[in-house]
């Protein structure tokens, strides 16, 4: 009989990887880096051990929206006080708040639990193109499209 193999936090082997966000569309990098972080992509996957890997995305104020995106899509939040929902467009996001911009597109496509925060915590957003992880030879990663 066939056993189904269950991952344990100590088997788990982390890659680093790197993605160039210049000219790739913001969803579609947001996608795959979430299912990289979340460690779907490997076959030892298991729902409740973070077995995701690092990801590093650098010159994130390049990415790109797809439509018209660019003008009418706005980015909300509350400051909790009466009156105080604050307003940004994806303009304005993409270039003042590029990492921000980035880091919020690929966090809300993760689950909101506590393994997801732990996950999290393996994303690297870094508005030019360097960055301080060389030590750890960080492999790049394609994005289709």
């Amino acid at each position: 009989m066939r056993q189904t193999t269950m991952a344990k936090p100590s088997t788990v082997t982390r890659q680093w990887y790197i993605v160039d966000a210049e000219g790739q569309t913001l969803g579609r990098l947001a996608s795959e880096v979430a299912t990289v972080l979340r460690g779907k992509h490997k076959v030892t996957y298991t729902p409740h051990v973070d077995s995701g890997d690092f990801v590093i995305i650098i010159n994130a104020g390049k990415a790109v929206v797809s439509g018209d995106q660019e003008f009418k899509k706005m980015y909300y939040r509350h400051t909790g006080y009466p009156g105080g929902l604050k307003t940004r467009s994806t303009r304005t996001m993409r270039e003042k708040y590029p990492v921000q911009w980035v880091e919020k597109a690929v966090l809300g496509m993760l689950p909101h639990t506590k393994l997801a925060d732990r996950q999290r915590t393996h994303l690297f957003v870094y508005e030019g193109s360097e960055h301080p992880h060389q030590a750890q030879q960080p492999v790049e990663l394609k994005i289709k499209g």
